[in-house]
């Protein structure tokens, strides 16, 4: 009766997940990375969006930060304007040279040094993180401004809500998720259209005496604060208004997720977001100077102009109210991109051995689920620490961004100074990776100098212990490398028995079924402790191994051919091994995204089949164990152990020691 109700409750709870997240699917399937990949229009949704939705916080920072010398918003239309298409002309090259995605990271890692990458890395993930908290925060902002005041307590828990609705959209894949948010960019993108282009031509006899304005006030100002106090008041606002910029660089990021020929279509992409970016916070700002805007306790600046310019329509509230609840909703699209990018950075360091190697593993679904998972709990955490303040979230955000431009732009200058005999171009592309690397840095020196105080603090020690712990994960991952390739000495010494054993596998004899990851001394080394500590039990030899796809393998169907030939070349190793020392042997072999799913039926078969078997597998042992050991190693021996032995299969884990 206990194993019936435990069978039910198994079942209902796969049903369950299968109804939430979507049934498992098919890595095998030659059409599925087109099915997945996103093209220009998605890409610009699901990457473009963090970008475009940066006008909704970014350009009324810089507006209010001018204070009374609003008529400098006009420069700062131009120097938003212009930072934007530098910034993404630069990404552009970065699409480029670095198609496979992965952004500053990889910039960093290749372009400067292994050391520079987990910096540009490491600000990354951080900065996803804040793309989700700072997202939601500010729709939470902008919802709420339509809301009595005395609703200001719900916004908190509102924005929490909605960080664990999009974890759960997002477990279910990336076009998904995209799909289900696309019809809430359109909407965004008209309502915005219909607000900044009736706002300029309503008030387009005010150009005239605005720029008479403009012109007075340049003059009072530079007799009052000379040319250097206007300069200071305009670089502040052009600094803290660099949430502006902070979406550019998620194209670069993502580009395996973009549908081939991929450069064309993340080429694409960034054009698209760098041409609405600009004509929404351009727009923005002069609309804010035509409309004399100013700012309304409890509204965002965005909710004001709405509520101006519709003011003397028919129904001109709900427009404002649909227009500000767009904005709302768009943020809510922008927290994707730190869903999408972030676990794809993490992936590509988990790979170089600098976080959790985890951390690349793919679901059923074929999304990075532990990234998924860490950057929601993250952004949680952030946004209950801050209080969901937009703010500081934002000062937060700017830093790390402007971290990884500055590293990236220089990145690329020193890579085309490197390569100039190759790239004929290079000094036509150096002096914009130049000019952006200037603008930059001094976007990230003026915000850390004025707000370090108020977030930038917790923003430098969080990258700063994130760097400090992918450094220590690093180093324990070199030295139990190390330490297995002692292990691959045997792989030169391989003894003989003397005549090769070319017999078929006999069902009813005695049976080892070793589980295998690849032809290595580890591998090597468990099958020696089997046949010593089990000296004249077994005849028959079955070796069995998954050919996981994860992160760095799941990028087209070639990829997938490949590493289905290399784990089957691995097994063939192990077999012909086998039978040199006199046994007869064979395999099987699978692939799948996750070791244990995969390789638990695949053993079951192989019992049916051999009766009189029993299974093995190896597991690293340390001298001095320690909690952070199972995070970085995967316990996928016991796991499949649990399973089996339930399953009333008796297996065997040899414990193989990792010197250090």
């Amino acid at each position: 009766m206990g194993s019936r109700d435990s069978w039910n409750w198994e079942d209902i709870r796969s049903g369950a997940r299968r109804t939430i997240i979507g049934a498992r699917k098919n890595i095998e399937d030659p059409s599925l990375f087109h099915k997945i990949a996103l093209f220009p229009l998605l890409a610009w949704i699901g990457l473009g969006a963090d970008g475009v939705s940066s006008s909704s916080y970014g350009p009324p920072e810089a507006f209010i930060a001018l204070g009374p010398y609003t008529y400098l918003a006009v420069f700062l239309a131009i120097g938003t304007a212009l930072t934007v298409f530098i910034i993404s002309y630069a990404y552009t090259r970065i699409i480029e040279h670095f198609p496979g995605g992965g952004g500053g990271y990889i910039v960093a890692t290749h372009t400067i040094s292994e050391r520079a990458g987990v910096v540009s890395g490491s600000a990354l993930l951080i900065d996803y993180m804040l793309t989700i908290t700072v997202s939601i925060a500010a729709c939470g902002e902008a919802v709420f401004s339509f809301l009595p005041l005395s609703w200001q307590p719900w916004k908190l828990p509102f924005a929490c809500l909605l960080i664990l609705i999009l974890i759960v959209i997002n477990l279910r894949g990336v076009r998904e998720s995209v799909l289900i948010l696309a019809p809430i960019f359109l909407v965004f993108i008209a309502a915005h259209a219909i607000l900044l282009g009736y706002g300029l031509l309503a008030h387009a006899p005010q150009i005239v005496p605005v720029a008479a304005t403009i012109q007075s006030g340049f003059s009072r100002d530079l007799a009052a604060i000379g040319l250097v106090g206007i300069l200071a008041v305009f670089f502040r606002a052009y600094s803290l208004g660099g949430g502006t910029y902070t979406g550019i660089e998620a194209v670069a990021n993502g580009m395996q997720i973009m549908r081939e020929p991929r450069v064309k279509t993340g080429k694409r992409t960034m054009l698209y977001m760098a041409l609405s970016l600009t004509a929404l916070s351009a727009g923005l700002f002069a609309c804010y100077l035509l409309w004399d805007i100013r700012p309304v306790a409890g509204q965002t600046l965005n909710a004001v102009l709405a509520g101006s310019v519709f003011a003397g329509w028919p129904l001109g509230g709900l427009l404002a109210l649909i227009t500000i609840f767009s904005e709302a909703a768009l943020l809510c699209v922008a927290a994707q991109t730190g869903f999408i990018d972030g676990p794809r950075v993490m992936a590509n360091m988990a790979i170089d051995s600098w976080l959790p190697r985890s951390f690349a593993l793919l679901s059923e679904r074929l999304t990075m689920t532990n990234g998924i998972l860490l950057m929601g709990g993250a952004a949680l955490l952030l946004m209950l620490f801050t209080h969901g303040s937009v703010m500081i979230l934002i000062t937060m955000y700017a830093i790390n961004v402007f971290l990884t431009f500055s590293i990236s732009e220089y990145g690329m200058s020193r890579f085309f100074y490197k390569n100039r005999v190759t790239e004929k171009d290079w000094k036509q592309h150096i002096p914009i990776h130049l000019i952006g690397l200037v603008l930059c840095s001094t976007i990230l020196t003026i915000t850390i100098f004025e707000k370090l105080g108020e977030g930038g603090w917790l923003t430098i020690f969080l990258t700063s212990a994130l760097v400090g712990l992918c450094f220590l994960i690093h180093r324990h991952y070199q030295k139990v490398t190390r330490g297995l390739r002692k292990l691959d000495s045997l792989l030169d010494v391989m003894p003989v028995a003397g005549t090769k054993n070319i017999d078929p596998v006999n069902p009813h004899k005695m049976t080892a079924v070793q589980l295998v990851t690849g032809f290595h001394g580890f591998g090597v080394n468990t099958f020696y402790s089997v046949i010593k500590n089990f000296p004249g039990i077994y005849e028959n030899f079955i070796f069995v191994s998954i050919a996981v796809v994860d992160s760095g393998t799941f990028k087209g169907a070639a990829e997938l051919k490949a590493l289905s030939e290399s784990t089957k070349k691995g097994l063939e190793k192990y077999v012909d091994l086998a039978r040199e020392m006199g046994f007869s042997a064979d395999y099987r072999m699978d692939i799948g995204t996750d070791v244990v799913d995969t390789a638990v039926p695949v053993c079951r078969e192989i019992a049916r089949e051999f009766q009189n078997s029993t299974f093995f597998t190896g597991q690293l042992v340390f001298r001095h164990e320690n909690p952070f050991h199972k995070y970085l190693h995967n316990e996928t021996a016991f796991a499949i152990q649990r399973r089996l032995q339930y399953s009333g299969i008796t297996t065997v884990i040899m414990p193989i020691r990792a010197e250090k």
